[in-house]
This record gives structure tokens, sequence and C-alpha cells, in this order.
């Protein structure tokens, strides 16, 4: 039995359909059960990171556990559920990091991560870290742009990075849940090649068929934007000083860690752009 915490999110739900695909006994843990809209194979059981003896109802019977939360209370809730699992008797947690840990960003969604890495080794648990890059999906933030001026708005410059499709880090991720020797491994995972914005906005344009400008911003613009569509000023500044390393060429290393653990290619920003052309139209 494997339990699937963030399971409504993006990689969480890839999760649980590649567990579901390959046969695995699956359940998930959600807050709000009338968002669990899973295949019926699944198993729902209700709980909250905050709240230890619900993890402790959830785990119970799992063998392997995945993690993925979000947020300045991540390294408490993590721990929390990986002491949880132990107690219930799991024998390997799978926790969705970021490329940050093992890149040298320094900001303050990289230190939620390495701290709640730090909880899980020290809960004596058997663990697995899956550090993904940006993820392809975050251009879906340039639908409204898109849509209304044919333009996406950016502060990266001409830097260039590595985004990875959600698919691929959920393959790793469920490679690591599956299948043996993953344990005390971290994967620093990266998409196959090293884009700029301006490439992306090309590949998408030519996936919709029709022209997207891409216009750098300065940090000073950027950030007014992010924080009237709402985002926490903290995460404004974490990404604003990803962008700051995007633009001097610090992260646009390719690594070949998919490929290693799961015996295929990744997937290319074409192949995402291609499969969600539909929602920017």
């Amino acid at each position: 039995m494997v339990l699937v915490t963030g399971a409504t999110g993006t990689v969480g739900r890839e999760v649980v359909a590649q567990l579901v695909a390959g046969k695995h006994r699956t359940r998930v843990l959600v807050r709000d059960p009338a968002k669990a809209r899973f295949d019926s194979e699944v198993e729902v059981a209700v709980g909250d990171f905050g709240k230890p003896e619900t993890l402790a109802r959830a785990a119970e019977g799992a063998d392997r556990v995945f993690a993925l939360s979000s947020g300045p209370e991540l390294a408490e809730h993590q721990g929390n559920l990986a002491r949880a699992a132990k107690q219930a008797g799991a024998k390997q947690i799978v926790k969705l990091s970021v490329l940050g840990v093992a890149s040298g960003v320094r900001n303050a969604i990289v230190q939620w991560h390495e701290d709640a890495e730090r909880r899980i080794r020290d809960s004596g648990l058997a663990w697995t870290f899956i550090q993904p890059a940006s993820f392809m999906s975050n251009s879906l933030a340039w639908v409204p742009m898109v849509k209304s001026q044919g333009k996406v708005f950016a502060p990266f410059g001409d830097g260039k990075f590595p985004p990875i499709h959600p698919r691929d880090i959920a393959a790793v991720a469920v490679k690591a849940l599956t299948t043996p020797g993953h344990e005390g491994k971290s994967y620093p995972l990266t998409g196959p090649e090293a884009l700029g914005v301006a490439d992306q906005v090309r590949i998408l344009s030519e996936a919709l068929g029709k022209p997207i400008q891409y216009v750098p911003v300065p940090d000073e613009a950027a950030r007014d934007g992010m924080l009237k569509t709402g985002l926490p000023p903290v995460l404004v500044d974490a990404l604003l000083q990803m962008a700051g390393m995007i633009r001097a060429g610090k992260l646009a290393e390719v690594r070949p860690t998919v490929e290693q653990v799961t015996g295929r290619k990744a997937l290319t920003y074409r192949e995402w752009a291609r499969e969600n052309a539909a929602a920017f139209r």
C-alpha cells in the first residue's frame, strides 16, 4: 500500500495515476473528501498535516509514503508525517523536494524543504528525496496574458533553465516507491534541455499556431504584478531570487537523472506545449 499526500495537485495526481496504472494499492490523504475525485480503486483517508493523530490513521497499513506539501510549516508537517509513518510500520518515505537544495539556491522555499529533509532523516525512516527543477506546468500562469494580450511578461531576461514535465517527476517518484534500491538517495531532476522564456514562448506559439511575444520586465515590475495576483511576499521574494540566478546563468545545468531512474528520456517542453495548448486558446 502506498499513501500519497498532496494527491490533488499537479504532481500528486500524476503519482496516483501512475500507481493505479501499475496496479499498486493506493491511498490518498485529503483534507476535503469532496475534492477526492479519483479512480474507484483508490482509498481515501481524511486528515491534516497539523493533526498527527489523523496522519497515524492514514498511514496504518501503508508500506510506502509519498510526501508532498508546501508553505512555511512544511518541515513540521512532513516531520509529523514521517513519524506517523514510522510508527505505523511503513518502510520508506519519498519526499518531493526542490532542485535548489542540490544546486545552491538560497531562498525561503529551499530552506523550508531543507528543513523538511532533515526532519525526515531524523525520523529514522528510510527516505528518498525527489528534487525537481521548475515545472513545465508553471507556464500555465501565462494563460491570462496570452489570452488577453498575446504576450508573456517575465523577469528572466535571456537566462536559461531546464524545466521538467510533472509526469517525469511522478515517474521517478513512483519508481522510488515501487522498486528497491532507492533508499537514502537524492534525485535532482531536470528536463532534457535548458530553455529561456523566449524559447518556451516560441515553442508555445508554434503549438498554438499564433504569435506570442516575450516581454522581459525588471524585477520591481514583476514584483508588483505578482503581489497584485495575491502571491505572498515571501514567495515573490523567493521567485525573484531564483530569477536573478537564472539571468546569471547559474541554473542552466541539465541532469540525466530522469533517464537514469526510469530508463526513458525525459519529456520535452514541446511535448508539454502540445498537450496543454488548449488551455491557452
